[in-house]
């Protein structure tokens, strides 16, 4: 298990700012980031958490490529997703000051920042984990497919106290949910992805998934009910043929 120290990063409170205050900001670019690898992946991650947990009690936000500040005069840091839980999306998310992840609006830094790497210039491993860990983010995971990095297609960082592990653990217990590389279609593109898992490593269902589910539930139920009449009836049959038996033997069927 390998130890990776780094400075905190000071907390600096900041309360009732004017609009004007975000005016420096640049919370886009407008500029295209990605590749459709990455996008695709991108938002297996995220439509799979909206499309099965959206109805459960407890909040949470995920999003792709949006900017986490934690500090006012400071740059963010944009991970390709960024997951923060018990947290909710102003009413008014179009104002410059709620629409991007600012941690003193949150409260919180977010729970975890994946990083999926399709090229060597975002220093996943170097400059880009030191800023994650002095924002505090609980956990950070590298997904790296093509391996341009290392050997490792998956390396996850969990935050204790002021350090940074690097272990095998997959499941954060914090957020009630982990990770694992799944071999399978999504979008018609059959490959290795990264998807999330609940505690007991089953899939977090996608949309589509989670139709599939359903019906095959209900059909499930159906052959079960059909299974029962048809035992039913037999069993039915069985007796009607019986009692004939016994009234051609000379037996009132309901003296037996």
């Amino acid at each position: 298990m390998q130890e990776i120290m780094i400075p905190m990063m000071v907390e600096v409170p900041v309360y009732d700012l004017d609009p004007e205050d975000y005016d420096h900001l640049i919370t886009e670019d407008d500029e295209p980031v990605d590749n459709i690898p990455s996008e695709k992946q991108q938002r297996l991650l995220t439509e799979s958490l909206y499309s099965s947990l959206a109805e459960t009690d407890r909040k949470f936000l995920v999003c792709s490529n949006v900017g986490i500040f934690a500090l006012l005069k400071g740059s963010p840091v944009v991970p390709d997703v960024l997951l923060s839980m018990d947290v909710e999306v102003h009413e008014d998310w179009w104002a410059k000051a709620h629409r991007t992840y600012y941690i003193w609006e949150y409260g919180k830094s977010p729970d975890v920042a994946i990083e999926i790497v399709s090229n060597k210039v975002g220093d996943e491993l170097g400059g880009k984990l030191k800023k994650y860990a002095r924002m505090k983010v609980g956990h950070y995971v590298v997904y790296d497919p093509t391996h341009q990095l290392s050997a490792e297609t998956l390396t996850i960082f969990h935050l204790d106290g002021l350090t940074y592990r690097r272990d095998e653990a997959r499941y954060f217990p914090d957020v009630k949910l982990g990770l694992t590389l799944w071999e399978g279609e999504y979008e018609g593109i059959h490959t290795t992805w990264l998807r999330w898992v609940d505690e007991l490593g089953n899939l977090i269902a996608t949309g589509r998934e989670g139709k599939e589910q359903e019906r095959a539930a209900k059909e499930q139920e159906r052959a079960a009910k059909e299974e029962e009449r048809a035992a039913k009836e037999a069993a039915l049959q069985r007796t009607a043929k019986l009692e004939a038996l016994l009234r051609q033997l000379g037996q009132d069927p309901n003296q037996v």
